[in-house]
């Protein structure tokens, strides 16, 4: 067995420390939860201000499919080379280190219409943005163990939709009344106070803070540093984390459609102002927080803490909820929003067990950042390849009629995001058949 030690409850009581080491986990688990929550502020600022910027004629579709695409792929390599380094660093530090990076840039940006500056700079903002998923799942394995493990993680995955929230409502009324640039600018203000709360409340470890772990002595740190290697290169030999790795890629394709594209469909196809398009997918980021949620609860109680079964049963879900937002003609309020809140629903589930919680639970205790980080890397290579991918097709079915106005197609997207969501759902199945190979590697 690997000999990795983490407190325990019980071990704080013993010394007299329960009180203050429930109170110090609490504020470290809302802050990194709140903080990462801000990280995707910063990271979705762009699909807010996208229709807005080609309206001006600041940059064209597939302009914008480039530099979304651009966050997408360093993001990808960012989230294993620092899943990889999270396990073996000061997460505190980790974490606010890259939000404030990544608030500057969306400052930077909001004073900039290059071309080459906002793909540089929004791809450097693709690396920062890798170090917060990371330092959150790292600091959940650090102050929590086993036995809570699902459910924390759960309502730490709320914080992609607590962010998504922020972003549709807040950053939409910003960039509908006041610009584009207001848009990119108040998301930076956002991410500066979430690095204040970092620093502030956020904790690295329990002994870092004087409490006493279970095992604490009975190995030396070249031993652990021989663990820590043994764990990681487990994980990069499990079949089963790389299956799921490829299920979370398709996933990801239709999640970030939604995500990117959404606002643009309901503006282009439907005639929904930036205001109501913002609204409507924020349905989906709200209903995703109590899919989120429920998910280690659902799986827990529900399924035996299987979390195969609710992932097969929420993909169809999520195809179910695709079909309906793309393929119902007509501008049909209650019907988009009943479609986003499915939607949420089902990709609130899937972000938790797709996006993280069955690696981590597939992956040897200590390469829990190392798990997370193939399971990412795949997932925004196919978040980056969708941004290509879809600003592409919307731009091939652009046309415009003899009175100026435009008009689209977006047939063919929705068969390329509908067609992801259902190759996501296959590959879960599939990453099912595996033997869990937890014990072998330890």
């Amino acid at each position: 067995m690997f000999s990795f030690y983490r407190i325990s409850e019980p071990a704080a009581q013993a010394n007299g420390d329960g009180k203050r080491f429930r109170r110090v986990r609490m504020e470290t688990f809302l802050s990194a939860t709140l903080g990462y929550g801000f990280y995707y502020v910063c990271r979705l600022s762009m699909n807010i201000v996208r229709k807005p910027m080609v309206e001006e004629g600041v940059f064209t579709e597939t302009q914008l499919g480039i530099i979304g695409s651009c966050l997408f792929f360093v993001y990808a390599v960012g989230k294993l080379t620092n899943g990889f380094l999270a396990d073996r660093s000061n997460v505190r530090r980790f974490m606010a280190t890259g939000l404030l990076a990544s608030a500057l840039i969306n400052l930077c940006l909001g004073f900039t219409q290059s071309f080459i500056a906002f793909a540089l700079l929004w791809g450097l903002n693709g690396w920062m943005q890798s170090m917060g998923a990371a330092s959150g799942v790292v600091s959940l394995s650090r102050w929590f163990d086993d036995r809570s493990r699902g459910t924390f993680y759960g309502f730490w995955s709320a914080s992609h939709n607590l962010g998504e929230a922020i972003t549709f409502i807040t950053i939409a009324v910003l960039a509908g009344t006041m610009g584009w640039r207001y848009g990119l600018i108040g998301a930076g203000a956002v991410g500066l106070a979430g690095f204040l709360m970092l620093a502030a409340f956020m904790r690295d470890t329990p002994q870092s803070q004087g409490f006493m772990m279970d095992g604490e002595g009975k190995g030396k740190e070249a031993r652990k540093s021989e663990d820590f290697n043994r764990a990681q290169k487990a994980v990069l030999k499990n079949p089963a984390i790389w299956t799921l790795a490829l299920s979370s890629a398709f996933m990801y394709v239709s999640r970030y459609a939604v995500n990117s594209w959404g606002v643009f469909y309901l503006e282009a196809q439907k005639g929904y102002s930036t205001l109501d398009a913002g609204f409507i997918i924020s349905v989906s980021s709200v209903c995703g927080i109590v899919g989120t949620v429920a998910s280690g609860i659902i799986s827990d109680r529900l399924f035996n803490g299987s979390r195969h079964v609710p992932a097969f049963l929420f993909g169809v879900l999520n195809v179910a909820a695709l079909a309906l937002f793309l393929l119902v003609p007509g501008t049909n309020f209650w019907i988009d929003v009943t479609a986003m809140v499915l939607f949420g629903l089902g990709i609130g589930v899937l972000i938790c067990f797709l996006g993280g919680l069955m690696a981590v639970d597939m992956a040897p205790k200590g390469a829990a950042g190392a798990a997370l980080g193939v399971v990412g890397i795949a997932s925004y290579i196919g978040a980056g390849v969708q941004d290509v991918m879809s600003g592409m097709l919307i731009e091939s079915g652009k046309a415009t009629a003899q009175d100026g106005t435009e008009t689209y197609d977006f047939m063919p997207t929705a068969c390329f995001w509908i067609g992801a969501a259902l190759l996501s759902v296959l590959l879960a199945l599939l990453a099912g058949r595996f033997k869990p190979a937890q014990e072998e590697a330890r």
